[in-house]
């Protein structure tokens, strides 16, 4: 199971999963730096670059170092602006859909059985997987649960998502999840990045203006970054002339009650639009396997029933109301000043 992503520029809706947003440009640093580094499109012949050389040791150096400590940058294959384009993309390798279907609701349903009987967790067990426990009453008892906020119940079935594509400003976000999540992240320490791949933000990628100075901030930052390497700079600190933009791929495994609040965090209109699109893809995911726990990823105003959000009270996303609505509300109702109509008068009214 797999989903895949190009960034596209997010429609400006406020529908239920959909408000796009997008970051500024911060024009003039590329400018700087192509001050001090040339980008030079063709190299001279290599024949000319190697000539009168046989007798000097750095002969012997790769060609590529041997260019850098001649000053000379080394040519780049003109790709189209695509092939440097990041593809996100999330798969749910475990576990399998099969293994959620069958036992991750008995597991939810064992810890908070566990909780309200006599019996051992052992047999609690035994008669769910013999058949014997209504299926009913499984998904009763975890609804009871979730709604009541008995939420260490679900912290003991746990998803493990690949996640590649994605760029260091959504990992950088992604990361601040720390309870009841694990990461490991492609090093960019470690990998020496021969074509890095980037994400463009909606609203540069509508921009001509824009999406000129990124592509040539972009293709300047993967020059320097080349040419550190070959003049012997670690990978780890070349890698300090790499934008946000630069892809990243990493491995998350995470228990439910986590993912719920990620989601209802990430799935909001105003969360960032690029982990927004991730939390979709990640939500797509696990309807694909089991749509019962597809459906409990969802913003955090669809449980709460308002928004709590400072930047939504003027309302312009209609998910849910705003607290400031709900509790203006409550107050004339508590004075007296709002009469409750049965169905029988909404319906005729």
């Amino acid at each position: 199971m797999r989903n895949r992503l190009i960034a596209r520029r997010a429609p400006h809706t406020a529908h239920a999963f959909g408000r796009g947003y997008s970051p500024t440009l911060h024009k003039g640093l590329y400018t700087r730096l192509a001050g001090s580094f040339l980008l030079i499109g063709a190299c001279a012949c290599p024949r000319r670059l190697t000539r009168g050389l046989a007798d000097d040791p750095s002969a012997k150096m790769p060609t590529l170092q041997r260019n850098a400590m001649a000053g000379i940058t080394p040519a780049r294959t003109n790709r189209p602006a695509m092939a440097k384009r990041g593809v996100m993309e999330v798969s749910l390798i475990f576990p399998e859909g099969e293994v959620i279907r069958r036992y991750y609701k008995g597991l939810i349903y064992l810890a908070a059985r566990t909780c309200y009987s006599e019996k051992t967790p052992q047999q609690i067990w035994s008669e769910f997987l013999a058949d014997k426990t209504p299926p009913e009453r499984v998904l009763k008892l975890i609804e009871h649960v979730i709604e009541s906020g008995h939420h260490s119940t679900i912290e003991h079935i746990s998803f493990t998502f690949a996640i590649s594509g994605v760029s260091r400003a959504l990992s950088h976000q992604l990361v601040r999840h720390r309870i009841g999540v694990a990461f490991d992240q492609q090093s960019q320490r470690y990998v020496k990045y021969k074509e890095p791949q980037y994400v463009v933000p909606p609203s540069i990628e509508a921009n001509p203006d824009a999406l000129r100075e990124f592509e040539r901030f972009r293709d300047v930052s993967e020059e320097i970054y080349h040419r550190f390497l070959a003049q012997g700079i670690p990978a780890e600190d070349a890698r300090f002339v790499f934008p946000n933009a630069v892809t990243t791929n990493l491995i998350m495994t995470v228990n439910l009650r986590q993912l719920m609040h990620m989601a209802g965090l990430r799935l909001c209109t105003l969360a960032q639009w690029e982990i927004r699109q991730l939390f979709k893809l990640i939500r797509k995911e696990l309807m694909a396997a089991d749509p019962y726990f597809g459906r409990l990823l969802v913003p955090k105003c669809v449980p709460l029933g308002y928004c709590d959000e400072k930047r939504n009270e003027d309302e312009h996303c209609k998910i849910r109301p705003h607290k400031n609505s709900v509790f203006r509300v409550w107050e004339l109702y508590k004075r007296g000043q709002l009469v409750e109509r049965t169905a029988a008068e909404t319906d005729g009214g």
